[in-house]
């Protein structure tokens, strides 16, 4: 019961780049960065083993962000030229790329890294792409002038490399959708489809990540704006019911979310998020075990797992070591409690 896992990313080491930040310059360049590369994906699989995670991550430490990790193998995408966007509706500003033609793959995006992690533990690897709606709203738009149009093609091209990825042995793939937070009308009406052609033909574990975002500034003060309550998720998890989605990741601790509103995944996995990335106070196994205790509310047993509420990459990476402990620590906890 409750195995754990992270939700994605996490904090790159300073001799990769730079910390405490979504955007960092790498340190080094050429076969020097792809080295960096390899040797912090090998500490972070060492962290997660010795914290006692079940299913391991690559902490996307190949990537300088979550979706431009994946564009930049995108032919299509102009990447010299890049313009100030607002996303998730203006939360933030950001200088994103432009799509400038038809997108079509350049070759494999994250051969490297899978094959290399899945080299290096022989426990569940867990491996996350963008969702397409979250890499619509992530780009400048200067060719197909429809989201819905773009976003299939975003997913067919996500759908070569999850195919693969599970050729490359890896146990889970992860879509991380924030957007789906943020238009949440739209992500009911075609992002939900626009995902599960994404995951089309998969045999493996799919999952997707549905959270409030990473613990920036940006990210804090929009959560001071929902209100009492949070019901984004609301309008989205019952198009996600209904999907062939096999797992759904969320927001829990310390957030404003209605917990009976999992009800409505109901023949989900639920990754119920147990660690607050926001916040540098790290939890205790008790308060891992008690959010758990919540969740098993309203979500069966077998179908519960313990996560992080996002990505730790802005995080400090000794708080994020710690974090990942309580995390394990926590699901023990609960395991001889709820057993």
């Amino acid at each position: 019961m409750f195995d754990t896992t992270v939700a994605g990313s996490l904090p790159k080491p300073g001799w990769l780049a730079e910390t405490h930040t979504l955007w960092p310059q790498w340190k080094a360049q050429g076969e020097a960065l792809a080295q960096a590369k390899r040797d912090a994906t090998l500490l972070w699989l060492k962290e997660q083993e010795d914290a006692g995670l079940d299913i391991v991550s690559d902490g996307e430490q190949s990537r300088q962000h979550f979706v431009h990790g994946f564009l930049e193998a995108v032919e299509g995408i102009d990447f010299e030229h890049k313009v100030e966007m607002g996303i998730r509706a203006d939360r933030y500003k950001a200088m994103v790329p432009q799509v400038i033609g038809p997108l079509k793959l350049k070759g494999r995006v994250h051969a490297m890294e899978a094959r290399f992690a899945r080299a290096h533990t022989n426990r569940k690897l867990k491996f996350t792409l963008p969702g397409p709606m979250t890499m619509v709203d992530t780009v400048a738009d200067r060719y197909y002038n429809d989201r819905v149009k773009m976003a299939l093609a975003f997913a067919d091209l996500l759908n070569q490399e999850a195919r693969a990825l599970q050729a490359d042995g890896v146990d889970v793939i992860q879509f991380d959708e924030p957007a789906f937070n943020v238009y949440m009308k739209d992500a009911a009406d075609w992002g939900v489809k626009a995902l599960e052609r994404a995951a089309a033909g998969l045999t493996c574990t799919t999952a997707v990540h549905i959270c409030y975002g990473y613990g920036i500034k940006a990210n804090v003060d929009w959560k001071k704006s929902l209100g009492d309550e949070w019901r984004q998720y609301e309008q989205i998890f019952p198009a996600l019911a209904h999907s062939s989605i096999k797992q759904v990741s969320l927001e829990c601790i310390h957030s404003h979310v209605p917990p009976q509103l999992m009800t409505l995944l109901e023949g989900k996995d639920v990754l119920v998020g147990v660690i607050d990335v926001a916040s540098d106070v790290v939890e205790t196994p008790e308060e891992v075990a008690d959010t758990i205790g919540v969740a098993l509310r309203y979500v069966p047993k077998n179908r519960l797992f313990a996560c992080t509420n996002c990505g730790m990459a802005p995080m400090d990476r000794e708080l994020a070591v710690k974090k990942l402990q309580a995390l394990a620590q926590g699901a023990r906890l609960a395991r001889s409690r709820y057993a």
